[in-house]
């Protein structure tokens, strides 16, 4: 009889242990927590953590807990494509990054292959023209942004010709190509357009040909180490000119390294800690708490994520990956239904978004927002 009970109990137990895997939805963060993403990396998974925290402590996702699992990408994008590929093998319901545009434009094709929701931090615009069906932003594309600094650039400074500075790497390129197209839209010259490396230490000569081409702005497009680093350089060389930038040469980690040589840099942000927002603002104080530091944007990017997959879920109804991926196409949501969104979100077909944004200038080391932007769809 002991036998025949320890024999029951034991194949009670095996059956159960299955069961109790698939109570969890199983989400994977590959993100850059080493090499030049090191910061944006780690923001972004601070923030997915942190919603996990919040959501786990509300009951989960349909009732169940959410499990993760974090992998260094070392901002190489071949060790990205690995690590998508193992979570796929993982059966991993959800992955959270990467967050650089290189290595999402390799890694995506993994869990393209398997159906799994993929979102990323990445804002190259070529992310989403790929016909992607699982691949969604959690910031705006280049295509977005772009256009409303090239406005801020004709209407609110009134300039006449803009000097670039970029990063030559999939982000930095897509962004340099959208500026071009934008501002000769807008009949504004480009005096001076200089390609950096990724990682560059030394901005002297860059810095040096942007002052020579005398243009009336410059306009910066480098990750956010080297933002840190020109602006650096650029305050040393003197420049007097409106420095303006897209999002990563605002970012509060860029404030805090350049100190005083952030201070008047202007451009357009998707996302900002210091944003007219309430919920936004919470969310800054709670990251602030759980991590002792102040939140950037990419930490908003990985909480934002993680309440876009919840809502998409709840609203399929299902933990189906390909029905959730359905469920973010061509859709909105709102806060009054879904508050860990932070502001009113849509997707469109591609896995783009738009939402409000923001004009801001850096001062006395902070962001500050001078102007609210509406959803491109309500202008």
């Amino acid at each position: 009889m002991r036998t025949r009970a320890y024999a029951a109990s034991l194949v009670l137990a095996l059956a159960a242990a299955p069961a109790a895997a698939q109570q969890t939805v199983k989400l994977f963060s590959i993100v850059e927590l080493s090499g030049p993403g090191t910061t944006a990396g780690t923001n972004f998974k601070n923030g997915v953590e942190l919603a996990v925290k919040e959501v786990n402590a509300a009951g989960g996702i349909l009732g169940r807990r959410i499990a993760t699992e974090t992998y260094d990408t070392q901002t190489n994008p071949q060790t990205a494509k690995a690590l998508a590929q193992k979570a796929v093998d993982s059966e991993a319901f959800a992955v959270m990054g990467p967050v650089f545009s290189g290595s999402i434009m390799v890694s995506m094709a993994e869990t393209r292959r398997a159906g799994v929701p993929n979102f990323t931090g990445g804002e190259a615009a070529g992310i989403t023209l790929q016909g992607n069906p699982y691949v969604f932003r959690t910031s705006f594309s280049q295509a977005t942004g772009m256009p409303k600094l090239a406005n801020y650039l004709a209407s609110g400074l009134k300039v006449k010709s803009v000097a670039i500075v970029w990063v030559n790497n999939d982000f930095g390129k897509g962004g340099r190509d959208q500026m071009t197209k934008e501002l000769a839209a807008r009949n504004i010259k480009v005096a001076a357009d200089v390609s950096t490396d990724q990682g560059q230490v030394d901005f002297a000569a860059a810095v040096l040909r942007a002052k020579q081409a005398n243009a009336d702005a410059l306009f910066v497009y480098l990750n956010e180490d080297e933002s840190a680093r020109i602006l650096r350089e650029l305050r040393k060389q003197g420049y007097d000119r409106p420095i303006v930038g897209e999002t990563t040469i605002m970012g509060q980690k860029v404030i805090d390294l350049a100190g005083e040589a952030a201070n008047g840099v202007r451009g357009h942000v998707g996302l900002t800690i210091d944003a007219p927002n309430p919920a936004i603002r919470a969310f800054g104080a709670k990251f602030e708490k759980e991590y002792n530091y102040k939140s950037d944007h990419n930490g908003i990017k990985g909480y934002f994520a993680v309440f876009a997959l919840k809502a998409a879920t709840e609203k399929a109804g299902k933990l189906d990956r390909k029905a959730v991926a359905q469920a973010l196409k061509n859709a909105c949501y709102k806060t009054a239904e879904h508050p860990g969104l932070l502001m009113d979100v849509c997707f469109d077909d591609k896995g783009d978004i738009d939402r409000e944004s923001f004009l801001v200038e850096v001062k006395g080391g902070k962001q500050v927002v001078v102007e609210t932007l509406p959803p491109l769809s309500k202008r």
